[in-house]
């Protein structure tokens, strides 16, 4: 009996000590996330090895969330259990997120460069159909077509104008954190740890 108590109080402090060394895991990096497993970063619908496969929407939302508030260099901390632990797996885990990483911030960046010529070309076009406006209202000839021209480039030349410069400003916007987060975890320093 004395044997069985002595044993659950061991097997208790154990599960504490193993309870303590989590959160002090959790505590230290600067994001952490507890798996099961490895495939726990991966799709389910992926079968191929961890080299190539396709990361879970799950886990890139809770690394974005969790890197939102971040400033300066980050820590993906993962916290595997101490038996599921495999080293080469973890190699190659981590030359995938790499991969990963940097291949989106690129076409990202790629993404906000073509948007961003994209806006000046419509400003730049939108400002030229506002100076034929002018011009066809400055000549002598005043006829139907002069007046239909005016009233088709003055209205176009704005809105086009407009929509160029709403295309630089709001829509490069919207796709900043996201570059920003890619930019943060291919300089990220990935570990893994046994709990």
């Amino acid at each position: 009996m004395k044997f069985r108590r002595e044993k659950a109080s061991l097997e208790a402090s154990e599960l504490v000590e193993e309870e303590v060394l989590k959160q002090h895991l959790l505590a230290k990096a600067e994001i952490s996330l507890l798996l099961d497993s490895y495939d726990d970063i991966f799709s389910d619908f992926d079968p191929r090895p961890f080299v190539n496969r396709s990361l879970s929407d799950d886990f890139l939302l809770e690394a974005k969330r969790a890197a939102l508030d971040k400033q300066g260099a980050l820590e993906l901390s993962f916290m595997i259990p101490k038996n599921a632990r495999n080293f080469e797996h973890e190699i190659l885990i981590k030359k995938r997120l790499r991969e990963h990483f940097k291949k989106h911030a690129i076409l990202i960046n790629e993404e906000v460069k073509e948007i961003k010529r994209k806006g000046i070309f419509m400003g730049l076009a939108g400002v030229f159909m506002i100076m034929i406006a002018a011009f066809v209202l400055s000549i002598e000839i005043q006829n139907w077509l002069t007046h239909f021209l005016v009233v088709l480039l003055e209205p176009a030349g704005w809105f086009t104008a407009w929509t160029g410069l709403d295309e630089i400003y709001y829509t490069t916007r919207e796709r900043k954190p996201d570059l920003e987060f890619y930019k943060k975890m291919t300089q990220a320093e990935i570990t893994f740890h046994p709990y």
